[in-house]
């Protein structure tokens, strides 16, 4: 059964960093796709950073520069650092993998989410 595993949320101070991590296991298939979602009280779930396979990436226009994802294909983990953190990112934050099953057809997997707070 897939598993996806978050971990490194917490409080922050303005302008500090967190590195959260996703680990996935359980599949016999291969991940294309990883990435992050958010979601705020009172705001709908956002799409923050995507990653492929090869490492291409796509990030939401209020954290470029800020944050980036990376992955380690061996260990289907993927990474999301954030540095200069803003009270604004308040919110948890949930990993997902898009596991390949036949061509163009793929399963999503979510994280249990992991509360990030930026506050003073």
């Amino acid at each position: 059964q897939v598993q996806l595993v978050e971990s490194g949320g917490g409080l922050v101070q303005p302008g500090g960093s967190l590195r959260l991590s996703c680990a996935a296991s359980g599949s016999i298939f291969t991940i294309n796709t990883m990435g992050w979602y958010r979601q705020a009280p009172g705001k709908e779930r956002e799409l923050v950073t995507t990653i492929t396979s090869s490492g291409s990436t796509n990030y939401e226009d209020s954290v470029k520069g800020r944050f980036t994802i990376s992955r380690d294909n061996a260990k289907n983990t993927v990474l999301l650092e954030m540095n200069s953190l803003k009270p604004e990112d308040t919110a948890v934050y949930y990993c997902y993998a898009d596991y390949f099953v036949v061509r163009g057809v793929y399963h999503r997997y979510w994280g249990q989410g992991t509360q990030v707070t930026v506050s003073s």
